[in-house]
């Protein structure tokens, strides 16, 4: 599985500029007016993973290949559509229309603008980050409530399935009714597994990205909400690694906007990475915490569940530490394990497949 991130906000909160810096180049169309982003813009962007470098150059040389392994790491899509406004879900505006998109998405990102800028207009005057998240969460709870009413209440024949789905309907559409997101609506994982292909936004796990001058990155925000100055990421989407490091360093951060976001989606999705490595290449794959490794195999390939045999799995320190698979084997810290060993972040494993 690959993280999905879909980003929501009001016009000119910096949405745009954004998106272009975290995808390093400029895909989406950025002008100081609203709805300059005019259709949706879905961005592919690698995870920052430094061990994927490492595991490369143990495997070059261990295999004495004449060149580092292809390197694949795992990837994030990024959604951004039309700023939504008050009134979206009547059709005011240009967001409203590609909310589809943004349903697709397993995480819902909110950016709030918090600089300062004359120069940049501001649908609602001032910047108020608190009244556009009312703003922008009354759209999403009516967007959420046309999908609802829609559903039509079961028949005598209907199965317990159809008539607990039924039951949660109304129970969804009281609570947005009262302006209460889907997700605080307190309903159980059977409530929620009900109404999951809805793709209800507000049921969606949501943070915020606090859009802020470059002095005020280092300010403390709830845990919520990640500080990010979209200027800055693209200053640093000009750079090359190190000089990112470096400008980064003198800003008195340890990383940039782009890491903060994934790992925050990894951490809200409870998402860790188990690694691959050999001559074809070395890969991060993106899998849930308490994934078998029956299934992590499935992930690679459907066929590698299939024929599951066994997990040979060592810890990405002890592969570094020993030089390989070889050293690993050797040092006996790399251990044949079974369909229901539950995978770790980092875990570099070779499945055992049949016939």
């Amino acid at each position: 599985m690959n993280l999905s991130i879909g980003i929501v906000g009001l016009p000119n909160v910096g949405k745009s500029t954004l998106f272009n810096a975290l995808l390093k180049k400029q895909q989406a169309f950025v002008a100081n007016y609203p709805f300059a982003t005019i259709e949706p813009n879905v961005g592919i962007v690698p995870v920052p993973d430094e061990r994927l470098e490492k595991l490369a150059q143990i495997t070059k040389e261990e295999e004495k290949m004449n060149s580092l392994p292809p390197i694949k790491p795992a990837i994030v899509s990024f959604v951004d559509i039309a700023g939504l406004v008050k009134g979206a879900a009547q059709g005011e505006g240009l967001g409203n229309k590609f909310l589809s998109y943004v349903r697709e998405a397993d995480i819902i990102c909110h950016v709030q603008r918090y600089f300062k800028d004359v120069d940049i207009v501001h649908v609602s005057g001032d910047p108020k980050p608190e009244a556009d998240k009312d703003t922008i969460n009354t759209e999403l709870i009516l967007a959420d409530l046309e999908t609802l009413n829609k559903q039509q209440q079961p028949r005598m024949n209907a199965t317990k399935e159809d008539i607990l789905t039924w039951e949660v309907i109304k129970k969804l559409k009281a609570e947005l009714n009262k302006g209460i997101l889907a997700k605080d609506a307190g309903l159980t994982d059977e409530e929620k597994e009900s109404v999951r292909n809805f793709n209800l936004i507000t049921l969606k796990p949501t943070f915020f990205i606090a859009n802020v001058s470059e002095e005020d990155l280092n300010k403390n925000f709830p845990d919520d909400t990640i500080a990010v100055c979209a200027k800055t990421e693209a200053e640093l989407a000009d750079l090359s690694s190190d000089e990112q490091k470096e400008y980064l360093k003198s800003l008195g951060l340890s990383e940039s906007g782009l890491e903060k976001v994934i790992k925050k989606g990894y951490e809200m999705l409870d998402l860790i990475s188990f690694l691959t490595a050999g001559e074809k290449e070395v890969r991060a794959w993106t899998i849930k915490k308490g994934t078998s490794a029956v299934d992590a195999a499935g992930v690679i390939h459907t066929d590698f569940s299939k024929k599951f045999i066994k997990a040979e799995v060592v810890s990405f320190e002890d592969f570094v530490l020993n030089k390989g698979w070889k050293g690993s084997r050797a040092s006996g810290k790399a251990r044949l394990e079974g369909r229901d060993y539950i995978m770790h972040d980092g875990d570099v494993v070779e499945f055992k497949i049949g016939n």
